[in-house]
């Protein structure tokens, strides 16, 4: 079980290799739902003492079926960036956020765990929209519903809220949930209550922390992220500038992932979600381990962009999703999506 304690004094261990299944810390497995759970509980309960941790129990239980594919009429996930581990590194993180955040605020702005619940419930669906209902097996994978995803992900916690005794929280989780998405202009959202607004900017900073931070990010994206955006015609659509595609390759993703970091993500971590990330220091003895490893991250990408040595990403991650081999059959998609758009237009008959 973990405590602020806890990740303090992992934050300040001398420097280790840090296994590619690994949180930030190198403590916490992320691809494995029980030992995340174990983790947020130890947080939550030191953050808020005395408080239920059984509606986040079921959560965690129920975010497992349905990724699973075990839950009602769901498929499950078969998304191979957005997958299990992402999730679930994205929602320690969001924990790690709340308690920081607690720590260090006067009584009258701390959120609560009710509150808290809400956020951390909201991370562990906010990806759901991404699972292809049984009736929509004619979609071929979830990486189609991309544009759509935030939106399906707010209509699940509409559903799924209620059925664990939390109904009167499930509109404010819908529109929370879009902080993590681009369906909707964050300045858009709705809400009355500053506080969720302050729990959104936690939720959105968490899920561009814990992705960008993970180790084999870089490989991700080149041979995930990329499937994930050829399959929702993202990929394949016109550049900014009109010439050619979006993204002709993973490499070429990559190329642009420097940009997109420096004038996308850092503009929405400091000025859409005001700066919240700073929180984690609070549990992480002055320091933001998610921070160093984006750096890292980016650091190692200028330089393979310079040197044009692509080989050097040599990182075999494992990935977390329903299917049995889920990188093979969502590149067999891949190809034969590139191959129709190749293929010349047929003349009338």
């Amino acid at each position: 079980m973990w405590s602020d304690s806890d990740i303090e004094q992992t934050a300040s261990r001398p420097f280790r290799i840090r296994p590619n299944e690994c949180d930030v810390t190198g403590e916490v497995c992320v691809s494995q739902p029980a030992e995340v759970r174990e983790a947020v509980k130890g947080i939550f309960r030191q953050t808020f003492p005395g408080s239920a941790f059984d509606a986040l129990w079921m959560a965690f239980h129920d975010f497992e079926r349905l990724f699973r594919g075990e839950y009602e009429d769901y498929l499950g996930c078969d998304t191979v960036y957005h997958d299990i581990q992402h999730t679930l590194d994205m929602t320690l993180a969001m924990a790690r956020l709340l308690a920081g955040h607690e720590k260090v605020s006067a009584p009258a702005d701390r959120l609560g765990h009710e509150r808290a619940t809400i956020g951390l419930i909201a991370a562990l669906f906010h990806d759901a929209g991404y699972i292809r209902r049984r009736s929509e097996a004619g979609v071929l994978n979830g990486a189609e519903f991309t544009g759509q995803h935030v939106s399906r992900s707010a209509a699940f916690l509409r559903g799924y809220l209620p059925m664990i005794g939390l109904g009167q929280q499930a509109d404010i989780a819908a529109r929370v949930v879009h902080f993590t998405g681009y369906e909707m202009s964050v300045d858009d959202i709705e809400l009355e209550e500053p506080k969720d607004a302050l729990m959104g900017h936690l939720l959105g900073t968490a899920d561009l922390m814990a992705q960008m931070a993970d180790r084999c990010y870089l490989e991700k994206c080149r041979d995930r992220l990329y499937a994930e955006f050829v399959l929702a015609g993202v990929a394949t659509r016109p550049a900014a500038d009109g010439e050619g595609r979006q993204y002709t390759s993973g490499i070429d993703l990559l190329r642009q992932t420097p940009g997109f970091f420096r004038h996308a993500v850092r503009k929405r971590l400091d000025h859409k979600f005001n700066h919240v990330y700073r929180y984690i220091e609070a549990v992480c003895h002055g320091r933001n381990p998610y921070f160093e490893a984006i750096e890292q991250n980016m650091t190692h990408l200028e330089r393979l962009i310079h040197s044009e040595d692509w080989q050097q990403l040599r990182r075999q991650p494992p990935c977390f999703t329903a299917l049995e081999q889920p990188l093979q059959h969502v590149g067999g998609l891949v190809s034969r999506y590139l191959a129709r758009l190749e293929m010349p237009v047929a003349s009338p008959a």
